[in-house]
């Protein structure tokens, strides 16, 4: 890949656009977006090693999941800048952090995609139990995931949500 070069990346601006891609290109499309990422966080701030620990997992969930009709909640919002990034952001990720620009984790006013407001921590499970329980009641056929992790598993919350959503017998996925 030569310095900077987006081609493919630019071709997957939303989930949709993901999906259309075949398999064998998702590869450069993570090596894209994590280059991509670390251009643009060393210039604005913001975390990094969280997204940059997620680019896979992104991809991956924005590949399989019919986003944003299935729900994907993000428990640690600074793990969600490559979500950012797929899903109709990438332009703006310079903006982080800065008055009237992209807010620093997932928020449910600025994209569909964001299905929680949240920063940290522990409560992903609890809301995806939530969505999940609702869309079985529904019949709507929604998956939804639970992305927790940067040490928000250690709270309490977390497993009790988890004893929620096994008693419950939810169809969700926790990663």
């Amino acid at each position: 890949m030569t310095a900077n070069d987006y081609t493919l990346l630019e071709q997957a601006n939303y989930p949709h656009e993901l999906r259309a891609m075949p398999y064998d290109q998702l590869k450069q499309v993570c090596d894209q977006l994590r280059d991509y990422l670390l251009n643009s966080v060393s210039q604005s701030s913001g975390h990094l090693a969280s997204g940059l620990g997620t680019v896979e997992l992104t991809v991956a969930m924005h590949y399989v999941y019919n986003t944003p009709e299935d729900r994907i909640v993000w428990d640690v919002g600074h793990q969600a800048y490559p979500h950012k990034i797929l899903t109709g952001r990438r332009e703006q990720m310079s903006t982080i952090r800065q008055k009237e620009g992209l807010h620093p984790f997932p928020f449910r006013e600025e994209s569909e995609y964001d299905t929680l407001s949240v920063g940290h921590s522990s409560t992903s499970i609890s809301a995806a139990t939530a969505m999940a329980m609702a869309a079985a009641k529904e019949g709507k056929g929604r998956k939804v995931v639970a992305v927790i992790g940067d040490g928000a598993m250690t709270a309490g919350m977390a497993f009790e949500a988890m004893n929620h959503a096994g008693g419950a017998e939810t169809d969700m996925l926790v990663i």
